[in-house]
């Protein structure tokens, strides 16, 4: 399976920011932790980072056809970015939204997800075992 994981804002700063709520692990720790794991093997994982809504939107659309899932933690994007919501709507391919916090023990903003109802599943509060708990939801998709 072609898995794409987008990572949204302030994600480049793991391991930096508020290391007590995300863990003190840098996102490019938590690629080469995944990339390791059994359920990881004989799948092909691409990775992308951007601050910028337009250009996550863009990776969104320039996996047609390229990618059969997607692995997103859109950070604060999660609560406002129609955009993004329509894009993955727009493509159709499953999709997961994940978050290293638990977003329902959060600030009351952090439990509002746009995206939650246009992907398979939400999965938060797991730290980086929830993009593993995210590639399981892809490949065991029916």
């Amino acid at each position: 399976m072609k898995v794409l994981i987008i990572n949204g804002p302030n994600l480049n700063l793991l391991g930096k920011r508020e290391p007590d709520i995300y863990g003190t692990d840098t996102l490019s720790d938590i690629e080469n932790w995944l990339n390791k794991q059994p359920e990881a093997f004989g799948h092909s994982i691409a990775w992308f980072q951007s601050n910028h809504e337009g250009k996550n939107i863009d990776r969104i659309h320039s996996a047609m056809r390229n990618v059969e899932g997607i692995i997103i933690n859109p950070g604060a994007f999660t609560h406002y970015s129609y955009a993004i919501r329509d894009a993955i709507s727009a493509v159709n391919i499953p999709t997961v939204e994940v978050h290293l916090s638990d977003v329902n023990n959060r600030e009351d903003f952090r439990k509002i997800s746009v995206l939650k109802e246009v992907c398979l599943k939400q999965i938060s509060g797991f730290g980086k075992h929830s993009y593993l708990e995210g590639l399981k939801t892809l490949v065991n998709q029916e």
